[in-house]
């Protein structure tokens, strides 16, 4: 087949003006950026166990048999018991994941009294499963919760800054702030989503921001590092026309890469059950915006701080951009 692979139909140059509706899309950034940043304080985030504390408890049966993670789920959630997180893990005495042994997380009910709680959860568990065994039951308290938030919400604040000291040292200044506001953008729009689809606010979704955040500024690298190169070899070519011309030599490299990580989490999100789900959605849209912002944000931030490029050499020439096919 002459079209196979398919990579091989994705032109090989390509002609687009992105920096001519930069300011539109700028606009539309930002208002999407204050309604995700209102968003968190009103309605609010749907904190799960982590932030707002709860129980947990592992629950098992004998080694090989298999304990139905969907049954166990369904008889907790019957309870009513607010956020349930049911995930199977390793047994303890074999290190083996056979299937036989869960971990089970729910919210306890404000002012209710923890050990009548545990028992009426074991119950409705020993109904819907049969005969089990507990281990490890533990009560996370508001104090517990409320650290592991301050700590998740400083790790994403350390990883921005972290970011943005590479890319000072690596870039000049103008581009460290394209990079930067790039990653803010990322960040809290990220954040509406979570808040517009009321999906639970864990350490899970902490990680997929985490994760946001490295790919975000990888494939704002990926483009900087085009633009330096294009600002250093055509240094009479105006600048919105250099940035023009880095996006696009650099736009098959992203759409690939993006396109292939969405794939893999749309599949995840689909199979890879409800533990997993709101992570794979988020770190979806997490790339999805990730690489809007690159084109969109960070690039023609540059243009409006402007950058310094010393005068004319022999190298500096116009260049066309045309419109081809891979062969």
């Amino acid at each position: 087949m002459n079209g196979w692979p398919i990579i091989k139909l994705l032109p090989h140059k390509t002609n687009f003006q992105f920096v001519k509706y930069a300011k539109g899309f700028a606009i539309m950034s930002a208002i999407l950026t204050v309604a995700a940043i209102v968003g968190c304080f009103y309605p609010g985030l749907n904190l799960g166990i982590d932030f707002r504390g709860g129980a947990s408890m592992e629950v098992s049966k004998p080694a090989g048999q298999v304990l139905e993670l969907d049954r166990l789920r369904g008889a907790v959630n019957g309870l009513s018991m607010g956020d349930v997180q049911v995930q199977g893990i390793a047994r303890r005495d074999t290190n083996a994941n056979d299937g036989s042994t869960a971990i089970v997380r729910f919210q306890v009910p404000a002012n209710a009294d923890q050990t009548e709680v545990v028992q009426k959860v074991e119950h409705a568990i020993d109904q819907a499963v049969g005969q089990v065994t507990y281990s490890g039951v533990s009560v996370v308290g508001s104090k517990v919760s409320g650290e592991l938030l301050t700590n998740g919400v400083l790790a994403l604040v350390i990883a921005v800054v972290l970011m943005f000291l590479y890319i000072a040292f690596r870039f000049p200044w103008q581009f460290g702030i394209g990079a930067v506001a790039g990653l803010l953008h990322d960040v809290a729009l990220t954040f509406g989503l979570i808040v517009l689809l009321r999906m639970e606010f864990s350490l899970n979704l902490v990680a997929a921001l985490l994760t946001v955040i490295g790919y975000s500024m990888n494939d704002t690298v990926v483009v900087f590092d085009r633009l330096r190169e294009n600002l250093r070899k055509y240094k009479v070519m105006p600048l919105r026309e250099v940035i023009d011309l880095s996006i696009n030599e650099t736009l098959s490299r992203t759409i690939i890469t993006g396109v292939t990580t969405v794939i893999v989490l749309i599949v995840l999100a689909v199979f890879g059950g409800e533990a997993l789900r709101g992570f794979s959605i988020t770190l979806a849209f997490g790339v999805v915006i990730g690489t809007f912002s690159s084109i969109y944000v960070g690039a023609p931030i540059i243009l409006l701080w402007g950058v310094k490029r010393g005068g004319a050499s022999d190298d500096a020439k116009p260049v066309k951009l045309g419109m081809a096919s891979r062969p």
